[in-house]
């Protein structure tokens, strides 16, 4: 159905005035009813692959060499009025964020309708039935009421599912999905990458789906094509590959994800694969960073017999829900209901649920970001549910928090350097701003960035390099407590590994207390000491990790436990 042979793609820089190449010759084909796996890490060339198969390229500034056919049909001698018809009638696209792939000031349900009738040219009446009718396939709940609800109404998974409601609305031979489940729950992802099996095989689509998680495609691909740096660098059938890769970079991929069944001091990364000079065997590799029994026993009697830093007590964050002309109360939102729990100095109790559990309200809570409704947060023997604001701002030196999205919590008009140095111009931490950027300076060498980036800005990083930004900012005031709010959870998973270490590293260093927050349990197992999983604004069950992944006491936990892409080791 698709044949793409000796693809290369490159892009004009107007401030350089070079070329620079992003695919490398790349070649491949899918059938009709089979799904291709493109599998790398950010900027490896496989988004810029599938724009070219859906012509969605700036032509002025992108120079496209050899074919992509599809049904025989050269896709990129066809005139922008044909590709047009094409887009839609004979192939689709699921975009990566359907957040800014949804137009925020239209209904979902016009937005599906208005293109059923550009490319089917049928009625409104019509249109709005086959939408509806498109709901319902996709699952979403009460589809009368999506057609009428914005997108900033619905949850993650629900706008994922209008995407590819309208990705499939006028019945496209080839669907490209671009990550489209990264950052979403995993239990979420599991019924969308159920849905997106269930719908091909339905229709008899090629599918193509785009990810930077080897777990993920493992559950559903029958060919992969493993891309780094604009080549493919290894392909082949699915099975083949997953178990036994034959690339070092492919190594690399499967091994950096938390592996569920070990307890690892340290992920591997892709590097260690890469340099020849110490590559060594991805098993030998999880061996010899495996904790002992007694390793772990020994860190437990350390950690539990010392009292505890932190003590929550019967909090409660309740919103009230206002109705009626004079805007009365008639009932709460209970986000975080009667939660009671202990984490102890040099701990990293972590906290999994899916989204709307209330894991970042409590986390938000207890630094008083979200002003509790009631209930005792005790740090070090002082009440902080008591302070006022100036004792609340001194207390803020011992206690940072990580939030989830390091692009939106940074100021993009400040360079990193003094968005770092800021906080100890507030607490006036210092003699003057000499010593400060000495400080600083040596806090990003210590997150494995450069001296030179202190002048730049955020926009000039990588998502995995601004993760580590905002990890500097945090370590600024020394503090000894730090939240982390789903710090990794829309990173490439060897990025993602990176983060993971250097987090534990810095916690090895400086003594650092952690509440890690994350919808991925495996992520969470993998760092964490202790567990607590949370659902509805309370806790379902608590304990060590191994204890509750193996035996998990709540069906809810359970359902979390199952959702975990590639849960048997891939290697």
């Amino acid at each position: 159905m698709l044949e793409v042979k000796e693809l290369a793609i490159s892009f004009y820089s107007r401030e350089e005035k070079t070329w620079s190449e992003a695919v490398h010759k790349v070649s491949f084909k899918l059938a009709k009813g089979k799904v291709l796996g493109i599998v790398g890490e950010s900027g490896s060339g496989k988004s810029v692959t599938s724009f070219s198969i859906m012509r969605l390229h700036d032509s002025k500034n992108t120079d496209i060499k050899g074919t992509i056919e599809l049904d025989n049909i050269s896709i990129l001698k066809l005139s922008d009025n044909e590709i047009r018809n094409y887009r839609g009638n004979k192939m689709a696209m699921i975009f990566q964020e359907p957040m800014t792939s949804l137009n925020p000031v239209f209904t979902c349900g016009f937005q599906v309708q208005e293109a059923i009738m550009l490319h089917q040219k049928v009625g409104k009446d019509v249109a709005k039935a086959q939408t509806i009718a498109l709901f319902n396939e996709v699952q979403l709940p009460r589809p009368e009421n999506i057609f009428e609800s914005y997108p900033h109404q619905l949850s993650g998974g629900q706008k994922q599912r209008v995407m590819i409601a309208m990705a499939l609305s006028c019945n496209p031979e080839l669907l490209i999905a671009d990550e489209p489940t990264t950052a979403l729950d995993v239990t979420v992802q599991k019924t969308i990458l159920e849905l997106l099996l269930r719908l091909k095989d339905e229709r008899n689509m090629g599918l193509i789906f785009i990810t930077h998680d080897l777990a993920v495609i493992s559950e559903i691909a029958d060919e992969l094509l493993v891309m780094y740096k604009g080549n493919i660098v290894e392909q082949g059938p699915a099975k083949q590959l997953f178990e036994n890769p034959q690339h070092p970079y492919t190594k690399g991929l499967l091994a950096c994800r938390p592996a569920p069944q070990r307890r690892l001091k340290r992920l591997p990364v892709v590097a260690d694969f890469l340099n020849e000079d110490k590559a060594i065997g991805v098993k030998h590799l999880l061996d010899i960073n495996s904790f002992t029994d007694q390793e772990i026993a020994q860190r437990r009697h350390e950690l539990y017999s010392q009292p505890p830093l932190l003590q929550v007590q019967n909090l409660c964050t309740w919103y009230p829900i206002k109705k009626g002309l004079f805007g009365k109360t008639t009932d709460y939102v209970k986000a975080v209901d009667n939660i009671s729990f202990d984490v102890f100095p040099g701990e990293t109790l972590g906290l999994v649920g899916e989204s709307g559990c209330g894991k970042t309200t409590l986390g938000r809570s207890i630094l008083r970001l979200v002003e509790p409704t009631s209930g005792n947060i005790i740090f070090d023997g002082e009440n902080l549910s008591e302070l006022g604001k100036a004792d609340l701002r001194k207390m803020r030196k011992d206690v940072q928090i990580i939030f989830q999205d390091p692009y939106s919590s940074l100021n993009p008009k400040v360079t990193v350097g003094n968005a770092i140095m800021e906080p100890l111009q507030v607490h006036g931490i210092f003699k003057n701003d000499k010593e400060r950027k000495a400080h600083v300076l040596s806090l990003l060498e210590k997150v494995n960035l450069n001296v030179d980036h202190f002048d730049r800005y955020p926009h000039e990083f990588s998502g995995g390099q601004r993760q580590r930004i905002v990890i500097a900012r945090a370590l600024a005031l020394k503090p000894r407590f730090i939240i982390c709010d789903e710090s990794v959870s829309a990173l490439d998973v060897s990025v993602q590994a990176q983060v993971l270490n250097l987090l534990r590293e810095l916690q090895q260093e400086f003594g650092l207390t952690y509440i890690f927050i994350s919808h991925d349990l495996a992520v969470v197992k993998h760092i964490s000491d202790r567990m607590i999983v949370m659902n509805k604004g309370k806790i379902e069950e608590e304990g060590f990790p191994e204890i509750i992944y193996n035996a998990p006491k709540a069906a809810y936990t359970k359902k979390l436990i199952d959702a975990i892409p590639g849960k048997k080791e891939l290697i």
